[in-house]
């Protein structure tokens, strides 16, 4: 049925009384702040379009025969896989990719998390909870346009600064390939003063059938095939544009079947008014309210010896998740993390889903995202090891020239993928 639709979509994309309606349609939902333009400096830099499918797995495509994803990788650059950042979950690694910040670093520590200095939970609706620039604020304040559909994070005005082009979500939830394809068409067909430069855009299709039927599913198969369709769509829209455009396509984190049917459970021994316990599916943050409770606490967790998951103090989580009290630069990360241990998750309403991702990258292969890259700025057949996501933030202020801020990549993959 997926199948169909997408043949469906492609064949009518281009009639020109459907691409009216279409346009009207997406007209209403468009957000565009106005007087911003690009300056004189910025109008002939090159474009770069990000393009985000949620929970793409490391070996998606080559799994599943995604063509269109294999042939332009094939011509470009493609890794064998990416490491996400601890944790290995949409928000923190959304926004790892466009700072270049470990989660720890940037503040956006997870999906759900807890501040203790704020003393509530993360409502990613609200600016103020981002202390760290992300990539299209940087660009905007440069005078360099930027634009997103459904990008993770770019709804919340981030130091004051949204792109200056993006979507609201749709009421009816009708947004299909054709809504992105035809955006991508109407931006890169603007004046050249007022075209944006930088386009992220979000697929959250292959996250949704690998949590739900889990990443061995026709349901995930169906959702990479749809993926990969709008690629193609996408590539062929800028082409018509004879920009010089660079795609670059990434997965935040990968998939894993877990252990649903025997769930763990948050120990009872925890005291809720004097703890504060946000779960993450792979782990447990535990916070004190007074630090004086945090040792006697861990102590009796340990004395409880529970298996299917690790009692951990913050100071002891491995060096190479940086997840470490030196690390947590906006104090939200728990005192004592309960871990567990693959493949078990801990509880969900109404129970936890077949298929899951949040483990460390350096224990678990299958939350490897996908990194493929290509267009005139990058080296053509170049296939690459495993590298961490931070890199991939100086690979595009690169591309774009503007002056990136300091970060945790070390610009390596730059230098090995970049002309």
């Amino acid at each position: 049925m997926i199948k169909k639709r997408i043949l469906l979509l492609s064949l009518v994309l281009f009639g020109t009384g459907y691409t009216q309606l279409a346009l009207a349609q997406l007209d209403t939902l468009q957000r565009v702040v106005a007087g911003r333009t690009n300056s004189t400096a910025q109008l002939k830099k090159p474009y770069v379009i990000l393009i985000s499918a949620d929970g793409f797995r490391w070996d998606y495509a080559k799994k599943y025969k995604a063509q269109n994803l294999l042939k332009l990788s094939d011509q470009g650059v493609a890794a064998e896989s990416m490491l996400p950042s601890f944790p290995a979950s949409t928000h923190a690694n959304h926004y790892t990719l466009v700072s270049g910040l470990y989660p720890s670093h940037s503040g956006i520590v997870g999906n759900d998390f807890y501040d203790a200095n704020r003393k509530e939970k993360f409502k990613p609706r609200d600016g103020s909870w981002f202390g760290e620039e992300p990539l299209w604020v940087t660009a905007e304040k440069q005078s360099l346009l930027t634009a997103s559909f459904y990008f993770i994070d770019t709804q919340a005005p981030i130091k004051g600064i949204k792109p200056t082009y993006s979507y609201l979500p749709n009421p009816a939830k009708e947004i299909f390939v054709k809504d992105r394809v035809i955006a991508i068409k109407k931006w890169l067909a603007l004046p050249e003063d007022k075209r944006p430069h930088f386009i992220a855009c979000y697929f959250p299709n292959t996250d949704h059938a690998g949590h739900q039927f889990g990443p061995e599913s026709a349901e995930v198969e169906q959702a990479v095939q749809f993926v990969d369709d709008a690629v193609g769509q996408m590539v062929a829209a800028a082409k018509e544009s004879g920009l010089p455009v660079n795609f670059i396509f990434v997965s935040d984190h990968g998939m894993t079947p877990v252990d649903n049917k025997h769930p763990l459970t948050i120990p009872v021994s925890i005291d809720q008014s004097k703890f504060v316990t946000v779960s993450q599916g792979n782990y447990v943050c535990v916070h004190a309210k007074d630090p004086a409770d945090i040792i006697p606490m861990y102590e009796k967790l340990k004395a409880d010896n529970t298996p299917g998951y690790n009692v951990v103090l913050k100071k002891d989580l491995p060096a190479n998740i940086h997840f470490g009290p030196a690390d947590d630069k906006y104090n939200r990360i728990g005192d004592i993390m309960l871990m567990a241990k693959y493949p078990q998750v801990f509880n969900a309403s109404p129970k936890p889903n077949p298929g899951a991702h949040g483990f460390s990258a350096y224990e678990l292969k299958d939350v490897h995202a996908t990194f493929f890259a290509w267009g005139p700025a990058f080296k053509s057949h170049l296939q690459i090891k495993p590298f961490e996501n931070v890199e991939v933030y100086d690979v595009m202020t690169q591309i774009l020239g503007i002056k990136g801020l300091p970060n945790d990549g070390k610009g390596t993959l730059a230098k090995e993928i970049l002309k």
